[in-house]
């Protein structure tokens, strides 16, 4: 080994929040060798981020740990909607929304649910999964510098308590953090968009008779309205532990040091109503929601993700699942990479995929905000409509690169309403079906290879598959989808797979990784063996 280096990787991951341990659990699901820092000395102790959408979660049930997420967050699995009022006393009252699905739509789209599941229950989910994976996580370890030539990343990273610093030798790094990454700071990555849009101070507190107040309004957030002391109220258990953000004005002069516990308590007592409560203040925490996107995801052999490639406004918990997409669609195309069956071109692909998605969320959760009219912010006059489809933004968002073939350059990246057509750069659709005895999400079968559906007439598909991916040493699984016995997947009754997916029974789609359709044939094809070792080396950039 070189003397000047301590240890190698294939990956280093900067930063132990929810971005850089999904990074962790995803790249330990697909074998990928990896050191994740963290300069903190835990996972997050205060209640954040705490929205995991449909999309997330589906990520989450590939990666195993959706009912251990679900345990987790058993406390608020009854909390549904966003409530406005001006006091929890008073009659002035009413719903943003009352339901996530109220009509039920999203359970025959998605084999998984949307989880209200707070930062700090998540993430110590993560990490035990992480580190059961052979992860290497290490906290209280602070990145100190870095370099880069054409075959890896030389980094520095020091043990806080102790003082001892390492040298790390990685062929890439992933630089999740945070909004102020010192590493996107020191590569001279600038950002675009409105910058800062408000600042808030969450507070953690206790309050047993808050409870009496909210009554059976088990709500995920309630905006409180009263003039004289706005704010949202979040639950923590129900009971008597809570959140409260309450706004602050730094532009004026206000510090974080005005916010005195005793203030925190006597405006808590005012937005709610409930004047004579007793409030025990228990943690302070600033936050600031912003609309900024990194101008390149990708430095060499770097790439940003979460809060260091965007910023978003919270409401709608877009940024943390951004982020956590991000971490997915990064980590099968380094799996790729490294394992030799894709080209480090498919490396370029992650910012080209991911950069417009957050280009196109950050303005959506803006408007959200203004929608809501989140205390503290004042937008401007020309935000825009309602936000109605948030299925679009979470689920619909659409896919252009090299790692796709026939995409629609034109179809915005983020479109205003969610459809599922099976079209090449969107996400595959769900389908329920049953695999020797098994039932099953078509969305279960992928994670760590290229997939091949074909219709129950797509046998000269299914064996090209088979042949080629052998050939050019690619995982390549290929299953076909029909009610004969000798098919190897067999949907539910009433279901039609060709119609779901924009094909016929002749047609195939070939699916990445990630569950997002590389390529779709509609029928047959005279030399299926030669078009898809074209298409297979197109996508993976070999």
């Amino acid at each position: 080994m070189n003397p000047h280096v301590d240890e190698r990787v294939p990956v280093l991951v900067v930063g132990g929040s929810l971005v850089g341990l999904s990074a962790s659990l995803f790249l330990g699901r697909l074998g990928v060798g990896h050191l994740l820092v963290e300069k903190h000395a835990s996972t997050s102790t205060h209640p954040r981020g705490r929205g995991n959408n449909l999309r997330t979660m589906e990520l989450f049930r590939t990666a195993g740990v959706e009912s251990a997420i679900h345990e987790a967050a058993s406390v608020l699995a009854g909390n549904h909607g966003i409530l406005q009022a001006e006091s929890l006393t008073g009659v002035d009252h009413h719903w943003l929304f009352r339901e996530i699905d109220p009509g039920g739509a999203m359970r025959g789209l998605s084999p998984s649910g949307w989880c209200l599941c707070s930062q700090n229950d998540l993430e110590p989910v993560l990490l035990r999964t992480a580190q059961e994976l052979g992860g290497e996580l290490r906290f209280s370890t602070e990145l100190i510098s870095f370099e880069q030539d054409a075959d890896g990343v030389t980094a520095v990273v020091q043990h806080r308590e102790s003082g001892r610093t390492s040298v790390v030798r990685a062929d890439y790094l992933i630089a999740a953090d945070g909004p102020r990454s010192s590493v996107r700071r020191r590569l001279g990555i600038g950002q675009t968009g409105r910058g800062e849009l408000f600042h808030n101070v969450s507070i953690t507190f206790r309050a047993k008779r808050l409870a009496d107040a909210v009554g059976d309004r088990r709500f995920i957030a309630c905006y409180l309205t009263n003039p004289a002391a706005d704010g949202a109220l979040l639950p923590v258990d129900n009971a008597e532990q809570w959140v409260f953000h309450a706004p602050w004005h730094p532009e004026t002069g206000e510090t974080l040091e005005d916010f005195t516990d005793e203030r925190c308590a006597e405006h808590i007592r005012k937005a709610t109503g409930v004047l004579d409560m007793e409030v025990e203040i228990t943690g302070k925490a600033p936050w600031h929601a912003a609309e900024r996107v990194a101008e390149r995801y990708r430095d060499g052999r770097i790439f940003l993700a979460g809060d260091s490639a965007h910023e978003m406004s919270p409401t709608g918990a877009f940024g943390s699942n951004t982020g956590i997409q991000d971490a997915h669609n990064l980590a099968w195309k380094l799996a790729a990479v490294l394992g030799g069956w894709a080209g480090p071109g498919l490396l370029d692909t992650y910012g080209v995929e991911r950069q417009p998605v957050a280009v196109a969320t950050s303005a959506r959760a803006a408007a959200r905000s203004a929608e809501h009219n989140h205390p503290g912010y004042s937008p401007p006059p020309s935000t825009g409509g309602p936000q109605r489809d948030v299925l679009a933004v979470a689920m619909g968002y659409r896919y252009a690169s090299d790692a796709v073939l026939g995409a629609d350059p034109a179809t915005p990246a983020v479109p205003d309403r969610f459809t599922a057509g099976g079209e090449p750069g969107s996400r595959a659709p769900h389908l329920w079906v049953d695999r020797d005895g098994l039932r099953l999400s078509t969305l279960d079968l992928y994670e760590r290879t290229c997939v091949l559906l074909t219709g129950p007439e797509g046998a000269a598909w299914h064996g090209a598959a088979l042949r080629v991916a052998d050939r050019l040493d690619i995982p390549l699984a290929a299953y076909r989808l029909g009610l004969d016995p000798t098919h190897d997947l067999t949907p539910d009754p009433g279901t039609d797979w060709t119609e779901l997916h924009g094909t016929t029974p002749q047609g195939a789609i070939l699916v990445r990784p990630d569950g997002f359709i590389a390529w779709r044939a509609e029928g047959a094809e005279r030399e299926p063996e030669r078009v898809l070792t074209e298409v297979l080396q197109s996508v993976l950039c070999r």
